[in-house]
């Protein structure tokens, strides 16, 4: 790159390879995978989440939904980073431009540039850090990454409007001139975008084999690997962590409150007919694995205690606190066939860190909220 020095002004950058035409074609995959992105975190958020008129409505099929949209959402986040990168690398140079202010309009492009760079680097920052559950800052980041992820979308959308002239015009331009570059100036824009293109590419299929079964072997830098774990699952949340001992549950019976409440041993919900099913525990963090699961329909336990055929459920774990230890099941969820309150995973009892002596296992849920250590049914 050449910088040209004027008296007085600040320095020109001349490089052909930081010009609007490079933006523009790395915006047009940098821009998708942040809608991507924001469109499948806004889903998993919605359903840890969901606002009281929602509950009762989120679907529990297709059963693998949850975990290919948060695959989704954690691939496209990680695409996101070096795409940023290249973006920025093209466009720093406008930070420079002088005067710094010279229109209202150019204000309000200037403003959103700002809010934007700054809400992409915090999304891809603080949701990389989540996919290796290491949080070394003082706020709760579930909300805070939720509300900037708006911050983010909404800023885009306005930076969009503000340059939708200058992106047209480059998005149509097909003069070939702008393609090759001399020798002197370095890499041209094709081989600059075939770079970026393999970089992506490389950390995409390096990390999305956390939670795509067919890419495994190819998983080199995922944070979590699916295939390490007792009883052939991994464990997020250890019994010791959530502070639930064996000696704490010898005397354990399962609850179920309704208008016929009622209380099981173990050995009694042993003895209720057992169903298997083979369903995927699918985490926030971007790793998800199927196995096979044996126990008891929860709507077999509720209907026992009055529930209807359209009654739902609240979860309660006998795990001392978390903000998770009481969850609340929808009806389509908590009437699905597939729902069970497990005993039993890939044919063995559930070890203490799977949650023994049951757990929640349901389709199309987050990982979070297939409630372990359950305690409590109530119907809902």
């Amino acid at each position: 790159m050449r910088l040209i020095p004027r008296p007085g002004r600040p320095v020109v950058f001349t490089a052909p390879l930081h010009d609007a035409r490079t933006a523009t074609v790395i915006g047009r995959l940098l821009g998708p995978a942040v809608v991507v992105c924001f469109a499948t975190g806004l889903l998993s958020h919605v359903l840890q989440h969901p606002p009281g008129l929602l509950v009762d409505r989120l679907p529990s099929r297709p059963y693998w939904g949850y975990r290919l949209t948060q695959g989704l959402h954690v691939a496209s986040g990680i695409a996101a980073v070096p795409l940023l990168a290249a973006k920025l690398w093209a466009v720093y140079p406008r930070l420079f431009a002088w005067p710094p202010v010279r229109s209202a309009r150019h204000a309000l492009e200037r403003i959103s540039v700002a809010v934007l760079v700054a809400a992409a680097l915090f999304e891809l920052f603080t949701g990389l850090l989540n996919t290796f559950q290491w949080y070394p800052w003082p706020f709760a980041f579930v909300p805070v990454h939720h509300a900037v992820g708006w911050l983010l979308f909404g800023s885009l959308l306005l930076h969009v409007a503000v340059r939708w002239p200058e992106i047209r015009d480059h998005y149509t331009r097909r003069s070939p001139g702008t393609l090759a570059l001399p020798a002197a100036d370095g890499p041209d824009r094709r081989e600059l975008l075939l770079g970026v293109g393999a970089a992506v590419t490389a950390v995409t299929l390096t990390t999305v084999g956390q939670s795509v079964t067919a890419l495994g072997p190819l998983e080199l830098f995922g944070p979590r690997s699916p295939a390490h774990g007792p009883q052939g699952l991994p464990v997020n949340r250890t019994a010791a962590a959530a502070g639930v001992t064996r000696e704490a549950l010898l005397d354990w019976r399962l609850t179920v409150t309704g208008p016929r409440p009622y209380t099981l041993t173990l050995d009694e919900l042993r003895a209720m007919p057992q169903h298997e099913v083979t369903l995927p525990l699918a985490c926030v963090e971007g790793w998800s694995k199927s196995a096979r699961w044996t126990g008891v329909r929860v709507r077999d336990l509720l209907e026992r205690a009055g529930g209807g055929p359209r009654a739902g459920a609240r979860v309660v774990s006998l795990e001392a606190a978390g903000a998770y230890r009481v969850t609340e099941m929808g009806r389509h969820h908590a009437q699905d066939p597939l729902t069970l309150l497990a005993l039993r995973i890939n044919g063995e009892v559930l070890s203490l860190d799977h949650g023994h002596p049951a757990r929640i296992i349901a389709p199309n849920r987050p990982g979070v909220l297939q409630t372990k250590w359950v305690g409590r049914l109530e119907v809902a």
